[in-house]
């Protein structure tokens, strides 16, 4: 059967928790709509929290060579290894952002720079020798995310998210999801009012905003079901999939 792209010409994808299942894996369901949508003439994106080298592979799997979007919009790829735009994250907020990850011993953090992802285990030897694009908090104990949400809430120039109900992102202020997919969008030639947005998490709902179809999952956060113009099936349930279906091809 042959399907037709519908209204929308851009269909910017999260991956974690919304692409992907809880195995972190992209189901047949989900790979062969995304296939259809493409041939249908669909610009497909990859629009993640994941760094570059981890978002590739999922994105290899597809066949895609359209943008992507890493690091929550940090990193605009024109398309795979092609870099259109990087936004640093400042070296001095960095520190400040380590120096609070180790006041909670038991509280997981990372970091991606350009070069590298760096965590608790291993720390960068010299934070100031690196460009860094975003920080990362981990910790199942709500109480203390919260302790350490406030603190940072308190400081300037930072663009503060999730990508799970455990964990603290940080951009540079301004640096979203949101703002990335415009971009891509004057890359291609679209418009927002063309774009299906579809995510899970904090991270996420800017651009569900932004865009003229957001759609949540269906095991999405509930603020981000809020913010959803529609909500789909789960991750497990091949929401993505779902998605292509009702709202970008028509047959």
């Amino acid at each position: 059967m042959a399907y037709e792209r519908a209204k929308y010409r851009l269909l910017a994808l999260d991956l974690d928790g919304t692409l992907l299942n809880d195995r972190s894996e992209i189901s047949e369901t989900n790979a062969e709509w995304v296939r259809h949508a493409v041939e249908a003439g669909v610009t497909v994106c990859a629009s993640t929290g994941r760094g570059f080298k981890s978002a590739l592979s999922i994105v290899e799997q597809l066949g895609l060579k359209t943008p992507m979007i890493t690091v929550n919009g940090g990193e605009i790829w024109t398309k795979p290894h092609v870099l259109h735009r990087r936004t640093l994250l400042d070296v001095e907020k960095v520190m400040k952002l380590h120096a609070l990850a180790e006041r909670y011993p038991e509280v997981w953090y990372w970091a991606y720079s350009t070069e590298d992802i760096y965590n608790k285990e291993r720390w960068a030897g010299d934070t100031t020798a690196s460009h860094w694009l975003k920080f990362g908090y981990y910790m199942e104990d709500t109480d203390i995310l919260g302790e350490i949400l406030k603190e940072i809430r308190t400081w300037e120039g930072l663009e503060i998210s999730n990508s799970s109900p455990h964990n603290i992102e940080i951009n540079p202020l301004g640096i979203s999801k949101a703002t990335a997919l415009e971009e891509v969008c004057r890359m291609i030639g679209c418009e927002m009012s063309e774009v299906v947005s579809v995510g899970d998490s904090l991270n996420d709902i800017a651009a569900i905003r932004a865009s003229g179809l957001g759609v949540a999952m269906g095991n999405a956060q509930q603020e981000v079901k809020l913010a959803a113009d529609a909500v789909t099936g789960t991750n497990q349930e091949h929401g993505v999939a779902q998605v292509i279906q009702q709202y970008v091809l028509r047959t």
